[in-house]
């Protein structure tokens, strides 16, 4: 990394200030947090396969009409994102019963919901991100009424689109984590996605096996951790067997 000026550091990636104004560059680190924090350790390649998938995720949605902060990757472990004010909500998007969601109400993990479901979640370590309803949101201001429903209906179209592109490589996408900023252009505001879209993020599981290939590798201590991430990697044509290379379209498993 060249010397500049770090803006934020998190669990898993390090924020700097981008080369033109409105842009920040995202560095991916290869640390690993779970359980709001309370474990550490370091997944070796995660931050390199986490920025080329988040890259291909990305350009993917921005084709289909989603409005992302990406504009490009920079190098094996940085992207250039446009600068935005992240909306202190995580949306956890649900379509399989998992985690903390199946503790909750009792639910056989793997169980198929009746349809999505999408909660939310106040951003904050020292809190252990808080399930909120959207009364505590708009109460406490952390997003308008307008927003909340720009987000619900960018998060379900996210779920629709991801939803075909992991099966169409043999994964289910039990759930995921989405969070969203406001875009200022010309004094006119717009809701953008925002941060990343990777297995540290999302839960995956192959078609056939129900094997996980996710961040719940290291929170469960399944073992193979950084196998699980390279394999979804190769799976979306971004680490075929051969070694990284710059393929454009997954490969779909039959």
């Amino acid at each position: 990394m060249t010397r500049r000026r770090r803006i934020y550091e998190g669990k898993a990636k390090v924020l700097f200030e981008g080369p033109e104004p409105g842009t920040i560059v995202q560095y991916f680190k290869d640390d690993a947090s779970a359980f709001h924090n309370k474990k550490h350790g370091i997944i070796t390649g995660k931050g390199v396969l986490n920025n080329r998938i988040s890259e291909y995720l990305m350009m993917r949605l921005g084709e289909i009409g989603v409005p992302t902060h990406f504009v490009r990757r920079l190098n094996m472990r940085e992207q250039l994102v446009r600068e935005v004010e992240i909306i202190p909500i995580e949306l956890k998007v649900r379509n399989v019963a998992a985690g903390s969601l199946a503790k909750r109400f009792g639910i056989p993990e793997g169980t198929p919901l009746p349809r999505s479901i999408i909660e939310y979640y106040y951003k904050s370590d020292e809190l252990g991100d808080p399930m909120v309803s959207e009364e505590h949101i708009t109460a406490f201001g952390w997003a308008a009424p307008q927003d909340l429903d720009d987000m619900m209906t960018l998060s379900l179209r996210i779920n629709d689109y991801l939803t075909g592109l992991f099966l169409g490589i043999g994964l289910r996408l039990i759930d995921f984590k989405l969070e969203f900023g406001r875009l200022w252009e010309n004094e006119e505001m717009h809701i953008v996605l925002a941060d990343e879209i990777s297995p540290d993020n999302c839960r995956l599981w192959d078609v056939k096996t129900n094997e996980k290939l996710d961040k719940d590798r290291f929170r469960e201590d399944l073992g193979k951790v950084e196998e699980g991430y390279q394999e979804v990697a190769r799976r979306l044509g971004i680490l075929p067997e051969s070694g990284p290379n710059d393929l454009m379209g997954p490969k779909i498993v039959q």
